[in-house]
C-alpha cells in the first residue's frame, strides 16, 4: 500500500528477442498499456522489470523475472499488485506457470493481466491452467518450426548458430544470411589451425598464449582467453568449410562458407589432438631464460632449469641441473656461457650467399617438378575416390539386408570413415592445379629463415626464440659442464645444406685417373 492509501503496483514486461523489443508489441508499448491500467485502478507504479530474453518456459532464466521475485521478497510487506500485458509474457510453461504463481503469493503478491481475470475458483483456475499450457504448445511448437527451418537450411550446406569466432553473418538477397571470414579475427584463427597442426604450437596452451597476445582477439574481463574456447576453435570443423549437427541426424557434409584451413588440416588438428604432445610449453617460460626446457643436462638427460642468484651487489642469472642423482646437480652455469655459445652455434647455421643460391635454385626446380606429377596424382586420387564411393554404396546395401544393431553400427562407422576419406580426396583433387600463390610469396618467409636463422633468434620476443628451437633443431640438445655443447641433431633443410657446405668440391684434372692414351 502506498502512501496515500493506494495499492502499490510493479510493471513486467518481456519480449522474446531484442529485435522484438523495438517493435510494434515491444517493451515500451507494454509498459505504456501496463501504466494506463495501473492508473484507471488506482495503483501507483513503484518500478517496471523487462526481459528481452526467451529463457524457455524457465522463468529463473530470465534476469528481469529474477528482479522481480527478489525486489517482492524485499518488500512482502507492502502486498505488491504485479501487472502484466498478456498471460502468454507470465511463463508459457504449465509447470513454471503454477511455481511462478506460487512464489509470488508467498511474497503477498497479488497478479493482474490486461487480457484476463484470474479467479480463486476451481472454474477459475482450470480455465488458467487450459490457458498456460495452450502457451506452452505454442511454445514448443514454435522452437520444433524453428529447428525444422534450420535443420533444412542446415543440410543445404548454410551454418545456422552463432557465428564462430573468424567469422561473421552477411546477408545475401539470394541467399540469406551466409558466414563470411572476418577480415580482422580470420587470420588470427588461420594461424592459431594451422600452427597446431604443424607443431609450431606443441599444446593447446601454447594457442590460448598467441590468442592472448593478439590485440584485436576477444578476451574475457581478465584480459584472458578461455581454455574451452581454444578447444572449440580446434575441433570445430565449420573451419575446414563443413557443416554438421549430430544431435540433429545432419551428417559432416560440405559448407556454403569459405574455409579457413583445409580439410586435410582439420583431420591433422584431431590426430593430434587424440595423441600426446611432445614437449610442454611452461607459463613461467620468460624471456630471461629463452633455454629453458630445450638444453638439457649432459650428464643425466633431464632439462635444465635456471634461475636469479642473489651475490652481494647484485642478482646474476644462470642455468642448473636440478636432478638429485646427477653428479651435476645443483653445480650452476653461468647464462652468458651457456646462450654465447648456443648463439654463436645458430650464427653458424647461416650458409654463404653462393650455397643459399644453390639450394633456392634446387627448390624452386622442386617446385616446377610438382606441377609435372600434378596431373598423375589427380588421375590416381580420382580412382581412390571411386574407389571409396563404390565401397559407401556396398556398405549401404549391407545396412539394408542387417538386422543385428552391432553390426549396423558397425557398418556405419565405416561410412563415416569412407565419407571423411571422400572429403579429403576430393580437396586433394581440386588443389592438383598451379596454385594461386608464386613460388616467391609461398616460401619468402621459409627462405628468409634459412637464409639467416639467427635474426629471428635475435628478436626480443619469446615467441620467436622459441620457434627457432622448434624448426632448427629437432631434438634437445646436450650441454657437458667445462665442455660445451654437444653436436646437435639439426633439422632436414639445415642439415642438407650442412652436408654440402662441409664437402670439398674440386675439378678433376685431365690426368691422374688413368694413365694417358695414345691417339689413334
Amino acid at each position: 500500500m502506498s502512501a496515500g492509501g493506494r495499492e502499490s503496483a510493479i510493471i513486467y514486461c518481456r519480449v522474446s528477442s531484442k529485435k522484438q523489443g523495438v517493435e510494434g508489441t515491444g517493451l515500451d508499448s507494454q509498459e505504456l498499456r501496463c501504466r494506463q491500467y495501473a492508473a484507471a485502478n488506482g495503483y501507483d507504479v513503484d518500478a517496471v522489470f523487462t526481459d528481452d530474453v526467451s529463457g524457455g518456459g524457465d522463468f529463473m532464466k530470465r534476469p528481469g523475472m529474477v528482479a522481480v521475485l527478489e525486489h517482492l521478497k524485499k518488500n512482502s510487506a507492502k502486498g505488491y499488485v504485479v501487472i502484466f500485458d498478456d498471460l502468454k509474457r507470465f511463463a508459457r510453461d504449465t509447470v513454471f506457470h503454477l511455481k511462478l504463481r506460487e512464489a509470488m503469493a508467498a511474497y503477498n503478491a497479488s497478479v493482474e493481466c490486461l487480457n484476463f481475470k484470474f479467479e480463486d475458483t476451481p472454474e477459475g483456475k482450470f480455465v488458467e491452467t487450459v490457458i498456460a499450457a495452450q502457451g506452452e504448445l505454442e511454445r514448443l511448437q514454435n522452437r520444433r518450426q524453428v529447428i525444422q527451418k534450420m535443420k533444412a537450411r542446415l543440410e543445404r550446406g548454410y551454418w545456422v548458430f552463432a557465428a564462430p569466432v573468424g567469422y561473421r553473418y552477411q546477408h545475401s538477397k539470394a541467399e540469406g544470411k551466409i558466414l563470411v571470414p572476418d577480415e580482422t579475427l580470420a587470420p588470427i584463427v588461420r594461424e592459431a589451425l594451422e600452427g597446431y597442426a604443424t607443431g609450431r604450437f606443441d599444446i593447446q596452451a601454447e594457442v590460448m598464449r598467441f590468442l592472448e597476445a593478439q590485440a584485436d582477439f576477444p578476451k574475457n574481463g581478465e584480459g584472458r582467453v578461455r581454455q574451452q574456447q581454444v578447444k572449440e576453435i580446434l575441433t570445430r570443423p565449420v573451419y575446414a568449410g563443413m557443416v554438421e549437427a549430430p544431435n540433429w541426424d545432419v551428417p559432416l557434409r560440405p559448407g556454403k562458407h569459405e574455409a579457413l584451413i583445409s580439410y586435410e588440416t582439420y583431420q591433422r588438428i584431431q590426430d593430434r589432438l587424440a595423441g600426446k604432445a611432445k614437449m610442454p610449453a611452461r607459463r613461467d617460460t620468460s624471456a630471461d631464460f629463452p633455454l629453458r626446457g630445450f638444453i638439457v643436462c649432459g650428464d643425466c638427460d633431464a632439462p635444465l632449469t635456471a634461475c636469479w642468484s642473489k651475490g652481494r651487489h647484485a642478482v646474476y642469472p644462470y642455468y642448473l641441473c636440478q636432478t638429485r642423482s646427477c653428479v651435476s646437480y645443483g653445480k650452476s652455469i653461468r647464462r652468458e656461457v651457456l646462450e654465447g655459445e648456443f648463439d654463436a652455434l645458430v650464427r653458424s647455421l647461416e650458409p654463404t650467399p653462393l650455397l643459399f643460391r644453390t639450394a633456392r635454385r634446387m627448390f624452386e626446380t622442386w617446385w616446377s617438378h610438382l606441377f609435372a606429377v600434378a596431373e598423375v596424382r589427380a588421375t590416381s586420387l580420382k580412382k581412390r575416390l571411386a574407389e571409396a564411393e563404390r565401397q559407401c554404396e556396398q556398405f549401404l546395401d549391407r545396412i539394408v539386408e542387417a538386422n543385428a544393431p552391432s553390426v549396423i553400427a558397425a557398418y556405419e562407422a565405416r561410412i563415416r570413415k569412407l565419407e571423411d576419406e571422400k572429403i579429403t580426396l576430393t580437396e586433394r583433387i581440386a588443389n592438383c592445379r598451379r596454385p594461386i600463390r608464386s613460388f616467391e610469396d609461398t616460401y619468402r618467409t621459409a627462405l628468409d629463415f634459412l637464409s639467416n636463422p639467427w635474426i629471428l633468434w635475435s628478436s626480443p620476443r619469446i615467441e620467436d626464440k622459441r620457434a627457432v628451437l622448434k624448426l632448427a633443431f629437432v631434438e634437445r640438445l646436450a650441454y657437458v659442464r667445462n665442455e660445451g655443447l654437444r653436436t646437435a641433431n639439426l633439422a632436414l633443410p639445415f642439415r642438407v645444406l650442412g652436408g654440402i657446405c662441409g664437402q670439398n668440391y674440386e675439378m678433376v684434372g685431365p690426368e691422374g685417373l688413368e694413365p694417358p692414351t695414345r691417339p689413334l
